[in-house]
Parts: C-alpha cells; sequence; structure tokens
C-alpha cells in the first residue's frame, strides 16, 4: 500500500511506483525522505475505532419519491399515490410504507443530494460501490474494488476467526461488491443460503458427509506435519499464501465462534417476528449476529427494484418488509448499545425517475436521490441536501458517490489519504476527490 497526499438477475439495460518516486516526488517538492515520512504519516492515521458496517444493497434502485424524498405537493403522476407521515423528527416526513422507520426517524440521517452521471444499472452499481465510474456495456469487468474490500484490507475482521466481510444471501451489484485487484482473500464471505428458510445452513460451513469434527481436526494434525515439509520444499511463496487461506477456511469450520454466530435459530421467536419472518428480516438479524461475533461489514442484499411496470404495486412487496428490518435492525443495536459502534448504510445504484411512465412504473434516475445513513457516531435526525421541486435535480449541496464512501471510511476510521496499487502499479485513491459529509459528523 503506497499513501500520498491529496485526495444473477438480467437487468433492462497508468503510472508506477517507482516512477512515481523518482518523477512524482520531486515534482510536489517532496524529497524521498520526506514522502516516505508522510506514508508512514498518513498509515499511521488509519485507527481501527473498533466499528463495523451492515449495508442494505437495493438492488436495481429504489423511489425516492415514494420512501424518503416525498414530493406531495407535485401533480399526481409524479408523486404517487403513497401519502407523507410525520415522524420522530418534527418537520421531516417519509411514505406511509415507513411507517416503523418514522417512529425511529430520530437514529436515521438521509442524505438526499446524491448524484452520478450515469443510468445503466452496471455502470451505476460500480458507481455507487466504488466511487468510481469504470465499465460500460462493452466492458462490464470491475475496475475498481468495492468499499466493503476496502475496509476489509484496511481494518480487517473484529474478531480472528470471524470472516471481515460477509453478503447475505450472496454478492449482488452487478458484481461490484468484491475485490477486484486487492486480492481474492478481500471478497466476501457468500452466506450462500437465505437466513428466512425453514433449515436455514450456511453450506460453506457444512462439511461433507460422513465426516465428523473430530476426525477433522485430527487429519489437520496430519496435514500439518506434511504441509512443514511442502513449504521447505516451496521456494515461490505460494504456498504460504495457501495456508493462510486454508487456516482461516478450517478455523471457520471446525471452530464454534462462527458456527455459533450464523445460528439464527437461537435467537427468541419474539425478536425474530419483530425483525420479521421474511428474508429481509432474518437477513438483518443475522447481520447483527455477525457483526456482535466480530465480522466488520455485512451487505445485506435485498433483492431486485427495477420497476419500470406498475411500481407501486411491485413496492408493496418491498417498502413493508425492508422497513421492518432496518427499524427494528436499529433498535435492536440501540438496546444492545451497539448503535453507536455500527454504522447502518441503505442505498442502491441510482434512484427513479420524478415521473411516473405510461407503464405505471418509474424508470432509473441518477441525476438526484436519496441515501440512508444510521448509527456509528453519526448525527441522526437530519437531512442533507435537497432536490428540486419534483426531484428532477439536485437544489442544494450536491453529493457525490465519493463523498459518501469518504463518510463511510472516515466512520470506520479509514485514512482518507489511502492508496492501493492497481494492477499496472499504479496508485489510486480510496477517496479520490470525495469528502466526508461535514452536516452528518
Amino acid at each position: 500500500m503506497l499513501t500520498v497526499p491529496g485526495g444473477s438477475y438480467r437487468n433492462c439495460d497508468g503510472i508506477s511506483r517507482r516512477n512515481f518516486l523518482q518523477v512524482g516526488a520531486p515534482l510536489l517538492g517532496l524529497g524521498l525522505s520526506s514522502l516516505l515520512e508522510y506514508e508512514a504519516t498518513a498509515a499511521d492515521e488509519t485507527r481501527d475505532r473498533g466499528k463495523s458496517l451492515i449495508v442494505f444493497w437495493t438492488h436495481g434502485g429504489m423511489s425516492q419519491q415514494d420512501t424518503y424524498d416525498m414530493k406531495p405537493d407535485s401533480p399526481a403522476e409524479y408523486r404517487g399515490p403513497y401519502r407523507p407521515i410525520k415522524t420522530s423528527v418534527p418537520g421531516t416526513v417519509v411514505g406511509e410504507r415507513f411507517a416503523r422507520q418514522a417512529r425511529v426517524m430520530d437514529k436515521i440521517a438521509q442524505v438526499r443530494s446524491v448524484h452520478h452521471e450515469n443510468g445503466i444499472h452496471a455502470p451505476s452499481a460500480h458507481w455507487m460501490q466504488t466511487g468510481y465510474f469504470g465499465p460500460t456495456l462493452a466492458r462490464i469487468a470491475a475496475q475498481y474494488p468495492s468499499f466493503g474490500s476496502v475496509i476489509n484490507k484496511s481494518l480487517g475482521s473484529r474478531s480472528p476467526h470471524m470472516p471481515a466481510y460477509v453478503a447475505v444471501p450472496q454478492a449482488e451489484a452487478f458484481g461490484y461488491q468484491k475485490s477486484v485487484y486487492l486480492g481474492a482473500s478481500y471478497d466476501p464471505f457468500e452466506v450462500g443460503a437465505d437466513p428466512n428458510s425453514k433449515n436455514f445452513k450456511v453450506p460453506n460451513l457444512a462439511l461433507p458427509g460422513g465426516l465428523a469434527l473430530a476426525n477433522v481436526r485430527k487429519r489437520r494434525d496430519l496435514l500439518s506435519s506434511f504441509d512443514l515439509l511442502r513449504r521447505d520444499i516451496d521456494r515461490t511463496g505460494v504456498m504460504e499464501g495457501l495456508d493462510a487461506f486454508k487456516a482461516k477456511a478450517l478455523e471457520m469450520v471446525t471452530g464454534q465462534e462462527v458456527r455459533q454466530a450464523f445460528e439464527i435459530g437461537s435467537e427468541p421467536d419474539a425478536l425474530r417476528d419483530r425483525y420479521g419472518r421474511h428474508q429481509y428480516g432474518q437477513s438483518a438479524l443475522l447481520a447483527r449476529r455477525l457483526v456482535e461475533a466480530g465480522a466488520r461489514v455485512v451487505t445485506v442484499n435485498t433483492g431486485y427494484w427495477d420497476h419500470h411496470n406498475e411500481v407501486h404495486k411491485n413496492l408493496e412487496q418491498h417498502l413493508p418488509p425492508l422497513d421492518a428490518a432496518m427499524a427494528t435492525l436499529l433498535e435492536d443495536l440501540d438496546e444492545r448499545g451497539m448503535l453507536e459502534s455500527t454504522l447502518v448504510y441503505c442505498a442502491g445504484e441510482f434512484g427513479r425517475t420524478p415521473l411516473i411512465n405510461g407503464h405505471a412504473g418509474r424508470d432509473h434516475w441518477s441525476n438526484c436521490f436519496t441515501v440512508m445513513l444510521a448509527g456509528g457516531g453519526l448525527v441522526g435526525g437530519r437531512i442533507v441536501g435537497a432536490s428540486e421541486r419534483h426531484g428532477g435535480g439536485v437544489q442544494e449541496r450536491p453529493t457525490t458517490p465519493l463523498d459518501v464512501l469518504a463518510t463511510i471510511y472516515d466512520v470506520m476510521g479509514i485514512s482518507l489519504g489511502t492508496h492501493f496499487e492497481d494492477p499496472s502499479g499504479r496508485p489510486v485513491s480510496i477517496v479520490g476527490s470525495g469528502r466526508p459529509i461535514h452536516e452528518l459528523t
């Protein structure tokens, strides 16, 4: 790492580190000793604050006009059928299907002026997951690591036995929730099953048929003696990397800490009912259990929100369960004394059009949309930025995806001067021109 100053659904639609040290540093007025001194100082700025992050990813794009950024005075073709309701914060309203969140709105901050410049799912998902525009329809591969992977590499897990980054039930966002050039070890651990299923079990933590834990542990001891010999023979360093992967995987399978964290059935029925007996609710409850056990980032992928047709009929399937899941999570974290140390973030790749289309749906809209942040020490009950009268564009306080990610990294204690080298050896900033949203801190 180099630190330098400066800043499966079907959807609808170059300078090296050496050259920088030789050329870039003198141009910046930095001698080598000064550069190395800054590198050490900036690295020290990354301080593990013991915080975790739970993400609700609304894959496809949530309609802000029907949820957080209501436009009750607009014509019907803009405002839609949902009525605004009061919240625990005087003067703040939300859509009526967010009645549970309305009661805990004093814990929730909204940023209503997020925008970027792409209206296609994949590039937009990449922008929101990484902070950077990258893929196009002609070049769909991920270009930059996701913020979950950046946090994983920067801070790691809060427990040596827990995976640092988990996706429930699996990674989504059109494939952009992974680590790219940071290395596969910083990809999310994918649960691979619906926590609301009757006999929920994590496939990757299950032993093959006929194997008992005691036998696996005996084989581990036997293999370790062979591995020592293989490491002595190996001259490439490959074994060292394989050992790290194998040790982590074996500990997860045979150890009690990880297995117990996934045992959602041990939670009281009353609490499970509060979260909701659906994928949203039980995924949120599982996220809380994983964070409590030491996971650093848990992303809850909530299903597909690409409602070009009959948006309000489709939202009826998404909004009530999301509302129950998020509101109960905030209450649960607060009751357990975990809210200050757990940041909750809800976003998608963009919002939806202010104007309802001819199919009673809303199309893609990246010009202005809303994201939600709560906990982690941020100021709740606050609204940052505003959209125009009908929600078509940003009226005040423009906010970029990089600003949002800079806020998250800052909360987590990651130095905003952090750079990682891409495959060409070029140092890439994790925040670029992004700056934390100071109104929330």
